[in-house]
């Protein structure tokens, strides 16, 4: 049973989200709140394993709450979803630097909000498709100098773990990477999941990020070559 925290300072639409979430056979609503300080609070108490914020609250913002969240649960034990109504690249970039997991609009069919919360339960990274290409495409054409911390991670990696990182950060799914790698799509998750706690990061948008700013990929989209 996934337990799933609301938090948003409109009536109607934290009222629509508690709806279709309490029907959910594999969802339980444990509670709501309408700002963001109410929602860490509410949070921490209730241990959610899915909080579903809107950016735009009083007192403290989505954001904040969700740098508040990662503070003071560790483990990312309580994953964010944000959602809100402005389809913005600082938003997005924003949300994810804070910790969230995963960045849906408003506007999206409940179908896919329900999705999504699954998506974040289960460990998952989630952004909405229409903001998904451009925030890559964008990183990758602000890419900084390689960060020599970061660059030294990669080390800690396995051949095999070094060739999923790649394919991850190009894109491909699960399946895609198997194809190409020849094994199983089992396979590939235990080495994402390697991968991830290996470099430090929170889901795969982390792991795609840290494959850039380590160098293993540059800007262009090309993989960089390691001695």
């Amino acid at each position: 049973m996934i337990r799933v925290l609301v938090a948003d300072d409109q009536p109607l639409m934290r009222g629509a989200l508690a709806t279709i979430i309490g029907v959910q056979p594999d969802m339980e609503l444990v509670g709501e709140a309408a700002d963001g300080r109410t929602a860490v609070e509410t949070a921490v108490r209730l241990r959610p394993d899915v909080a579903v914020l809107d950016i735009r609250m009083p007192g403290l913002d989505g954001l904040a709450a969700t740098r508040e969240l990662a503070r003071l649960v560790p483990g990312n034990a309580v994953r964010v979803l944000i959602l809100t109504t402005f389809d913005l690249d600082e938003y997005v970039t924003a949300a994810l630097a804070a910790g969230a997991s995963g960045f849906l609009l408003k506007n999206a069919p409940p179908e896919d909000i329900l999705a999504g919360i699954r998506v974040v339960a289960s460990g998952e990274s989630l952004l909405a498709p229409t903001v998904t290409t451009r925030l890559l495409s964008r990183f990758r054409a602000e890419a900084a100098a390689v960060d020599p911390a970061r660059a030294a991670l990669l080390d800690q990696l396995t051949p095999r773990e070094t060739e999923v990182l790649r394919d991850l950060a190009r894109g491909a799914s699960n399946a895609e990477i198997g194809d190409r790698l020849y094994i199983g799509e089992t396979t590939v998750k235990t080495h994402v999941s390697r991968i991830l706690a290996k470099v430090g990061a929170r889901d795969r948008v982390q792991a795609v990020i840290f494959a850039y700013e380590a160098g293993l990929i540059t800007p262009g989209g090309a993989a960089a070559t390691r001695p």
